[in-house]
């Protein structure tokens, strides 16, 4: 078994930061996860990221990887199969059967978005279609796009899309929202937002590029993009056998030092009740850094 003083498990935009920091802080410290940049490494443009204009989702995530490695992070790319707590000190199992201990740990599982699990709707996924309309919305300038479906999330980003795009058509499977209201009438002044009530998307279709989405009703609405706003499950699922407090959508709750429920035990990025949820790569990095340094304050205090 290898003892480091801070077990990271996942790796991306939060973590490899954490990571850089911990190492400038001197704390011993591995990023343990198979999956190397989640979302962000899938972006084929990334145009919100501070001193970068525009470049791909991967050329950053690699950028992160090298500075965390750079100030001495260890980095494996494995799965975290197993994380439990002993005597105060965290144990973690990987895929391959490796184990590592630690006094401190730092999770930023973040979250997984719910799908449509339509035709094309994989294949498409990172240029076409997207989860996220700050993140993509520009990429859609003047063009004609549809948003699914009707709760909160899938109201504003309507309403976002609509400063940017020609046309929003806002697919909802039933005639009523389960969004505030305040969005719903937001929603219904913008000329440019089509509400399509009572209606199920059932094929995102295209050849090279999307044209089109096929409801279930045999409608086709030509569209050149498509936003799923279906909602996300966060992964919190590494931690269950620690029975951290979570609030009512299961994400990990905080405090303003990113300390979890549970001694010692810290969460960063879109699985925390922190940032007021903004999941954006500038807020989970913010988040994981703050991890780090609470984490340097905790060694020095003993």
């Amino acid at each position: 078994m290898t003892t480091h003083d801070l077990i990271i498990i996942w790796a991306g935009s939060a973590w490899y930061p954490a990571g850089m920091y911990a190492s400038r802080y001197k704390i011993k410290n591995i990023i343990i996860w198979a999956q190397p940049g989640w979302a962000l490494a899938t972006s084929h443009k990334v145009e919100n990221w501070p001193g970068v204009i525009s470049a791909p989702g991967k050329e950053i995530m690699d950028n992160f990887k090298a500075h965390a490695e750079e100030f001495g992070s260890e980095i494996l790319n494995e799965m975290v199969t197993d994380l439990e707590k002993k005597w105060d000190i965290f144990y973690v199992t990987t895929s391959s059967g490796k184990e590592f201990s630690a006094k401190f740990v730092v999770v930023a599982t973040g979250n997984s978005h719910k799908h449509l699990w339509v035709k094309w709707e994989e294949d498409f996924l990172g240029k076409w279609v997207s989860y996220c309309a700050t993140c993509d919305g520009n990429f859609f300038k003047n063009m004609t796009v549809v948003v699914a479906w009707g709760w909160n999330t899938a109201l504003t980003e309507a309403i976002y899309l609509s400063d940017i795009c020609k046309k929003v058509y806002l697919v909802h499977r039933r005639d009523t929202f389960r969004a505030e209201d305040t969005w719903v009438e937001q929603a219904k002044k913008r000329e440019n937002i089509e509400f399509v009530l009572n209606e199920e998307i059932n094929e995102i279709a295209g050849g090279f590029f999307m044209e089109k989405v096929v409801l279930k009703s045999g409608r086709e609405l030509p569209a050149e993009g498509i936003f799923v706003a279906v909602g996300t499950n966060p992964n919190v699922w590494v931690v269950e056998k620690l029975s951290p407090e979570k609030d009512a959508e299961w994400c990990l709750v905080v405090d303003k030092r990113q300390q979890t429920s549970v001694p010692w035990l810290y969460a960063a990025w879109d699985v925390t009740t922190n940032s007021n949820k903004f999941k954006q790569t500038i807020m989970s990095a913010a988040e994981w850094c703050l991890a780090a340094h609470s984490v340097h304050e905790d060694i020095i205090r003993g």
